[in-house]
């Protein structure tokens, strides 16, 4: 395919056979790296059970792949790869609106929406806190680990990280750490359903608890491997609980480009392209953020068959598994084993309170609302 693409004539209208000759090689490796993912990430069923998804495969193959790969193979798929980074991670971000429906919201009701809501603010708030002023992380760091833990795991972390003009050494180590934690969770959360069941601290029975994991657990595949235990309600309660808090993906990104209207001055040089226009203090709309909300409402209208929509879903995951495979191979392994421990205690200190904190604004707003 490589020799394919190389071949390529010269002559093709407005150069755009230069263009996918230097795009072309970086395109068919992350191509390769997240199609390989994604067939281990779907079908192996330890990495189902423990609920790994393809994203973090193939920002693990990715990462090993920039690390061990000569310079002169880096070279040749750098266009590519910087291509897969950018637009294709934007664009699977988009996609993954057709994940959820405003249908979605209205059967989790309103103490449901803002069990989410008060979650996705404290987490994020007390993240970037704990991270910054104790740990000692850099801003942005801090926030792609909270934003990660606070909503969808890794997907919130590459969704977030234009709006912040991250490096790919930051993304990289909050993926990592939000990925440990949830991971973790698909073991806790059925312990903790047990002991829920015997002392009754998150109410409602099933669907109550099921509520209290899908706003607390990290990534929608631990949800789904967490869960398998609560019986139907309850796993029905987690996915509408996480999906609602995925919507809030949107929004947040909103708020934080508000926060951030003059964009973020601390070591921009390799940092992702914002995707929108700043100037002074004009606020900065990621257009992928509208992207996917509009992408949530023409999937509540329920115009294209399930076929479609399911295609259209795997395509988007496709294209997120090329940009964290791509984002990966930007990534040097000296600069995380540099940042030390602090990121993974940040991600465990957010982790404690989820569950602790989690299950008392669970308690709370059931009770309230």
């Amino acid at each position: 395919m490589l020799t394919t693409l190389a071949a390529l004539p010269d002559h093709l209208p407005f150069k755009f056979g230069h263009r996918l000759r230097d795009a072309g090689p970086g395109l068919a490796l992350c191509a390769a790296l997240a199609l390989v993912a994604m067939q281990l990430g779907q079908h192996c069923q330890w990495l189902i059970a423990h609920g790994v998804s393809p994203l973090t495969l193939a920002l693990a193959f990715g990462t090993v792949f920039g690390n061990v790969v000569d310079s002169q193979v880096a070279a040749r798929s750098a266009a590519g790869v910087r291509f897969s980074r950018q637009s294709l991670l934007r664009a699977g971000i988009v996609l993954y609106g057709l994940r959820v429906t405003l249908q979605d919201v209205a059967q989790l009701g309103c103490a449901g929406i803002a069990i989410d809501g008060v979650v996705l603010m404290s987490t994020f708030a007390l993240g970037t806190i704990i991270g910054t002023r104790l740990l000692g992380l850099d801003r942005r760091s801090a926030m792609l680990i909270s934003a990660g833990s606070a909503i969808c795991g890794a997907a919130a972390v590459m969704a977030t990280a234009p709006v912040l003009r991250a490096r790919a050494e930051q993304v990289t180590l909050a993926v990592a750490s939000v990925v440990l934690f949830g991971s973790l969770a698909t073991l806790a959360y059925p312990w903790l359903f047990a002991i829920n069941q015997t002392w009754t601290v998150i109410p409602g029975g099933g669907t109550g608890f099921g509520i209290y994991a899908g706003s607390t657990i990290h990534e929608v595949a631990q949800v789904a491997a967490a869960t398998q235990g609560f019986g139907a309600a309850g796993a029905n309660g987690a996915m509408i609980a996480k999906m609602v808090r995925v919507m809030m993906l949107a929004p947040f990104l909103f708020a934080l480009a508000a926060w951030l209207p003059s964009g973020n001055s601390e070591g921009d040089e390799g940092g992702f392209d914002s995707g929108s226009q700043q100037s002074g203090h004009r606020i900065a709309v990621p257009w992928f953020a509208l992207g996917f909300v509009m992408m949530v409402g023409f999937n509540s209208l329920h115009w294209l068959p399930q076929q479609q929509v399911d295609l259209l879903d795997g395509t988007g995951s496709l294209l997120l598994a090329m940009g964290m495979a791509a984002l990966g191979s930007a990534t040097d392994f000296q600069v995380i084993w540099r940042a030390g421990f602090r990121p993974a205690l940040l991600g465990l200190i957010l982790f404690g309170w989820l569950i602790i904190g989690g299950a008392a604004i669970n308690a709370a707003l059931r009770g309230l609302l």
